[in-house]
């Protein structure tokens, strides 16, 4: 049995969220309606229960819960049946619960969470997010995430960037690191190395301290290989069967990834526009939306032909790549 279904099996067998029991279920059917995979949901399950769990350790009723609790559950001393002794609740983890709350209050079972949205305050903060989306060509949500990670480690590092050193810049990591899960930490750090260097272009902190910040190990996915070899790729292209719709797609797919070295997200992204069939190029919209034209491979360029002829679903969007129906 795989270690998050013997959690889960953990949570059904001590954690009984009693009268909650009905809305539990719509929660998860809802999840799995939307699209969530089991385990995906098996993770949001684990958190409403642990969640009423402590709601019936405190003796909190049902129709009492608020954004205040929310908050002492995410900052309680986790000794809780059923679950891993902890100090500290990941932000993930406490999200989950907040979704469960938010579909109870969708239920009216409870009042609506009234959460006062973070905002950044700071003049040099709000300076560095305006930098951001000037000349870093980045989404609004990662601006507005930088910005407020960076609020969060002011305290530790002060407002002077005049005063920042190597010894300061890595202790608010090591600090943050006591409180924050690794994936947190890592988006942290890349907020905080965002912003240092954008300190000393503008000339107002030392230069070079974006390089004092720890690096933060992240071993879930390490025991994965880093390439695989060409022999391997072309067994994989090989095994896609093209007597079928999904498997024309998925050897065109597979082509342009191992050929052209493209992304995922540049496949999800392509358009029937970004094909030049005459000149033979494909136009890649890469980081920073900048856009480069790559030479089309003779082999995916007639896969990807092969999969708009007779494999590609009738739509009215011009995303060139669709699911397939079963």
């Amino acid at each position: 049995m795989s270690k998050s279904k013997e959690v889960l099996l953990e949570c059904t067998q001590l954690m009984d969220p009693g009268a909650l029991r009905p809305s539990l279920e719509a929660f998860t059917k809802r999840l799995l309606s939307l699209g969530h995979t089991r385990l995906t949901v098996s993770g949001y399950e684990a958190s409403a229960r642990h969640f009423r769990q402590w709601l019936q350790t405190m003796k909190i009723p049902a129709a009492e819960i608020d954004e205040d609790t929310v908050r002492r559950f995410a900052r309680h001393r986790c000794r809780c049946p059923g679950s891993r002794p902890t100090d500290h609740l990941s932000i993930k983890y406490v999200n989950r619960a907040r979704r469960f709350v938010n579909f109870l209050a969708e239920c009216r079972l409870v009042a609506p969470l009234k959460e006062k949205a973070p905002r950044v305050h700071d003049e040099q903060v709000l300076a560095f997010q305006i930098w951001l989306r000037r000349h870093r060509g980045i989404s609004e949500r990662i601006v507005r995430r930088h910005g407020l990670m960076v609020m969060r480690l002011l305290p530790a590092l002060g407002t002077d960037p005049r005063r920042y050193d190597a010894a300061l810049v890595r202790q608010a990591i090591l600090d943050e690191g006591k409180r924050s899960s690794p994936a947190y930490l890592k988006t942290m750090t890349m907020a905080l190395r965002s912003y240092l260097r954008y300190l000393a272009v503008q000339g107002l902190c030392h230069p070079g301290l974006d390089q004092a910040i720890p690096t933060v190990p992240q071993w879930r996915l390490s025991a994965l290989p880093r390439y695989i070899s060409a022999a391997e790729v072309e067994r994989v292209i090989a095994s896609c069967d093209v007597t079928m719709p999904m498997g024309i797609r998925d050897r065109a797919v597979l082509l342009l990834l191992s050929r052209l070295g493209l992304r995922a997200g540049d496949i999800s992204g392509m358009r029937l526009e970004d094909i030049d069939l005459n000149e033979g190029t494909l136009r890649v919209r890469g980081k920073g939306r900048r856009e480069i034209r790559l030479p089309l491979p003779q082999d995916a360029g007639d896969a990807v032909i092969d999969y708009l002829r007779h494999a590609r679903p009738p739509a009215a969007c011009d995303q060139i790549f669709l699911r397939t129906a079963l």
